[in-house]
């Protein structure tokens, strides 16, 4: 079990019934980064990853 998993089972406990938009995400993401600078890099990362899930040309 990594670290962030602690953070990811207690999103999942807290919130884990709510139903969001990818705006909504979009934008809390943003405050993080705006609060949090030294994570730009890997939030940049998670949300491109996100992003880019179904993309087919990825699969290669």
């Amino acid at each position: 079990m990594y670290f962030t998993d602690r953070g990811i089972e207690e999103l999942e406990s807290r919130r884990g019934e709510e139903e969001v938009t990818f705006a909504w995400l979009s934008e809390r993401l943003r405050e993080f980064v705006d609060l949090n600078p030294e994570f730009e890099i890997p939030v940049e990362r998670l949300a491109t990853w996100l992003a880019r899930l179904d993309d087919e040309d990825d699969d290669e």
